[in-house]
């Protein structure tokens, strides 16, 4: 680290201008190619995955996405004769638009049952040829706009479906503004100093830009889904501001101990630096376990989030101290500049309110450990109810087309309307075909099923279709019992000594069998980067406890990002006010997506917080001093980040879409509390009772392992001497 340091420190022009270089190159080939996102995160493996393809394969015009246009009258009934020419019009219109398939009106005999029993609600069916992940936009937009100009004073209409949903969504970019901003403002109060406070927003966003033009560009590679970048951007921008602040500050405190600038600089990266590219290296293989799933769409998420981690370590690296050695003193604030010329080099020591409460959790560390324990599972509880799931437009904010169409659907058809189920079969010979007749008609009488209609099959056909609506909400627990009654019990006795195969599919089943192939697969990740990280803080810091300790740790910060969303999106405290919809299921992919994040930034923590303390113990072999030095030099720069990150996370809870929503609110809640409660208060706790143990290391074990220096050199500048500080007189006094 130090020969890099020394080479862009020396050529600081040259590596400014190759990362201008590299941006500006990325944005022109960004420019010129454009992107190739997907939106597609199906499970080709699941019943409803094979449903939609044998829709695709045998009856291509059905196989598209289907939107529905509902329209309620206020007075009257849809059937009096104004309502009815203007919609007809309006329905014959959306027909004949691009990218519509077919459309199937009320008004005609196979869409009879499409108008309510009171008269005054109906809909049509709008059968799009290309699937939600695939239709065009504006064409979607066509039709949105083609509903919409039907609306009267006295006609309310709306439309609703999976691709109106996605063109009708967009991310919002003045959130991460107002967290960069909100960033910017905290490190200037922590700083005093307007330089110090730009830098890590500038290299920060110089990492996370770079990522999201290269993962745009290799999109057209390989699968990439659209919500990718959003994810990149949310981590990267945490990480990448938080790893250049523990540099700057470190520079900061070696340029205070008299080192020149160059010096000063090296031997922030060869410490600092050095802890930064093993945090990154943490965050990346937390991420990359997400290959441990083999889901393809989560593979494109971890390489996306994965290489911006790594391209926001690399200017950590290479563009900050090119940087600090252009601005040389100024990234001091002007007291501290004056104080330096008046005064000279000044000690380092941990002075101030770090250094008292470290002295204070060192004297009483047992009850303050309960205390932090019980805060943790205190906020943790609401994940014990956690239902995972796929939020549909019943989630929308209440000004949303798409949520005033299933409002209007479920008041006139029942809650079930929104989320048909579609049993595709497979019915080669005529027994078959009347075994299939017989099953709709069976379904008829099951409990939970309000409604069962059947495609009339033509001589010849081999495939089916049953509509089936159930009687409760696409989210709710009915409605999958219902799924797996119709699969376990109800299909497997109607195919039953027939050549018949019926697969449940629809947005609801397919909602559903994503979820479960979820959970059936997050032991196995969970188990492959909790040995990934455990291995890699053994190594690091040649000790058994401090990974078991970062392990607990992490597991608890995991149970408060999961108690906040579960509280919020699925409990609804809160959520209508901040515009997110109504309460409903966690999204399924959020288990999986939020543990590699979180696992991962739980253990930069540890890291940047254990390191100091290694370097200490490393220094003086007094457990004691290493536990309370390292808590009190960190304290401050740790909680600035957390704080950083916090303000950053949170501010996608604005963005607009719902899955990114809950991984900010349950991100910025998690991080804050990790820092304040558990690396603050919990860990030096116990690092305190465990006492020399804690850097034990069988001798077998440390032959074995690789030796990886974490810290780099003792940090002693040239005016730097040690003294007892007041944090150190205080613990003594004590004793």
């Amino acid at each position: 680290m130090s020969a890099l340091a020394r080479w862009c420190h020396r050529h600081r022009l040259v590596t400014v201008l190759l990362w201008v270089g590299l941006l500006v190159g990325l944005g022109a080939a960004s420019a010129a190619v454009g992107t190739s996102y997907s939106s597609s995160m199906s499970l080709p493996d699941t019943e409803s995955s094979k449903a939609m393809g044998l829709l695709r394969q045998s009856m291509p015009a059905s196989s598209g996405d289907t939107e529905t246009v509902v329209w309620q009258v206020r007075d009257g009934s849809v059937n009096d004769p104004a309502v009815k020419d203007r919609m007809g019009a309006t329905l014959e219109e959306i027909a004949g638009a691009p990218g519509v398939a077919s459309v199937v009106s009320p008004y005609s005999t196979q869409g009879a049952a499409q108008i309510s029993e009171d008269g005054t609600i109906a809909y049509a069916q709008v059968n799009l040829d290309k699937d939600a992940d695939t239709a065009d936009p504006e064409q979607v937009q066509h039709v949105m706009d083609l509903a919409s100009d039907a609306r009267t004073d006295g006609l309310d209409v709306h439309i609703g479906g999976a691709a109106v949903q996605n063109a009708d969504s967009s991310m919002s970019t003045t959130s991460e503004l107002i967290g960069i901003a909100a960033a910017l403002l905290v490190m200037g109060l922590v700083f005093r100093s307007a330089w110090a406070a730009a830098l890590p927003i500038l290299t920060g966003v110089a990492g996370v830009a770079t990522g999201v033009l290269a993962t745009g560009l290799a999109s057209h590679a390989m699968s990439i889904t659209s919500i990718a970048p959003t994810l990149a951007m949310l981590v990267g921008l945490g990480v990448g501001i938080d790893y250049a602040l523990f540099i700057v500050n470190r520079h900061r405190k070696g340029l205070m101990s008299g080192l020149s600038v160059a010096d000063s600089v090296t031997r922030a990266l060869d410490t600092s630096g050095r802890a930064v590219v093993f945090a990154g290296l943490t965050v990346m293989i937390a991420l990359l376990g997400m290959f441990a799933l083999g889901i393809d769409f989560l593979n494109g998420m971890a390489i996306a989030a994965a290489a911006t981690v790594a391209l926001t370590v690399l200017a950590a690296i290479t563009l900050l101290p090119a940087l600090l050695g252009l601005l040389k003193l100024r990234v001091l604030s002007r007291a501290q500049r004056r104080q330096l010329a008046e005064h000279g080099p000044v000690a380092l020591e941990p002075v101030g309110m770090w250094g008292r409460w470290a002295a204070r959790l060192q004297a009483r560390p047992t009850g303050k450990a309960v205390l932090a324990v019980l805060v943790m599972v205190a906020v943790s509880l609401p994940l014990f109810s956690l239902r995972l799931g796929s939020s549909d437009a019943g989630n929308d904010p209440q000004t949303t087309t798409t949520r005033q169409a299933y409002d209007t659907m479920a008041q006139g058809f029942g809650p079930g309307s929104n989320g048909p189920l579609i049993l595709v079969a497979q019915a080669p010979a005529a027994a078959d075909r009347a075994a299939l007749t017989a099953l709709a008609g069976n379904l008829r009488s099951v409990d939970g099923v309000a409604s069962v209609s059947a495609m009339p099959m033509r001589p010849g056909d081999t495939t089916g279709m049953v509509r089936v609506v159930p009687t409760t909400s696409p989210q709710s627990v009915e409605t999958s019992n219902l799924i797996t009654h119709l699969r376990d019990d109800v299909i497997p006795q109607a195919e039953q000594g027939t050549g018949l195969q019926v697969h449940v599919g629809g947005a609801t089943a397919m909602a559903a069998d994503f979820a479960d192939v979820l959970i059936g697969k997050l032991p196995v990740f969970l188990a492959v980067i909790v040995a990934l990280g455990g291995l890699l803080m053994m190594i690091a810091f040649r000790s058994v406890l401090v990974p078991l300790i970062g392990i607990g740790m992490n597991l608890l910060t995991m149970g408060v990002a999961f108690g906040a969303i579960v509280a919020v999106f699925q409990w609804g405290w809160g959520v209508e006010a901040l515009g997110l919809g109504a309460a409903g299921p966690v999204e399924a992919a959020a288990p999986i997506l939020i543990i590699a994040i979180l696992f991962g930034l739980s253990m930069d923590y540890q890291v940047f917080l254990i390191s100091r303390m290694h370097e200490e113990w490393e220094h003086t072999r007094d457990n004691r001093r290493a536990v309370r030095v390292g808590q009190a030099e960190t304290g401050r720069v740790l909680a600035a980040a957390a704080v950083i990150m916090a303000f950053v996370f949170g501010s996608f809870v604005f963005s607009g879409e719902r899955m990114i929503a809950e991984f900010g609110l349950g991100l910025a809640l998690a991080v804050l509390l990790d820092v304040l409660v558990l690396r603050m208060v919990l860990v030096p706790a116990l690092m305190h009772r465990f006492g020399r143990a804690n850097w034990w290391l069988p001798r077998w074990l440390d032959k074995v392992l690789p030796h990886l220096s974490v810290e780099g050199a003792p940090d002693r500048g040239p005016g730097q001497v040690l003294v007892p500080d007041a944090a150190e007189q205080y613990a003594d006094s004590r004793h």
